[in-house]
């Protein structure tokens, strides 16, 4: 399933992801629960930190399907129409994203 995006720049496009992305972006909500439950619950420091460092993971890999399906799209569209405003927002994205 597609859905199309207007972005302030004005021009729309598919996101071939979004579906991919709310599907993770869920199971990731659950699992923050989860180790809410498990703070509030007093379970083991070392277990927590260790669903914390999947839940980081998880996040970071939503991040990066993102970021692809932006480039392939998004990017692709603003360099055909010479959007150099989109492509210096994609610099400052991936700049934060990085860190």
């Amino acid at each position: 399933m597609e859905a199309a995006h207007t972005h302030h720049h004005a021009h729309t496009h598919p996101h071939t992801q979004t579906k991919a992305v709310l599907n993770r972006m869920a199971r990731l909500i659950g699992h923050m629960q989860s180790v809410r439950r498990m703070v509030e619950d007093g379970r083991d420091c070392s277990e927590v930190l260790l669903q914390l460092s999947a839940v980081d993971a998880a996040l970071k890999n939503v991040g990066k399907i993102i970021l692809k399906d932006h480039m392939e799209h998004c990017i692709i569209d603003a360099v055909q129409n010479d959007d150099r405003e989109a492509l210096a927002r994609l610099e400052q994205a991936i700049d934060r994203f990085v860190r």
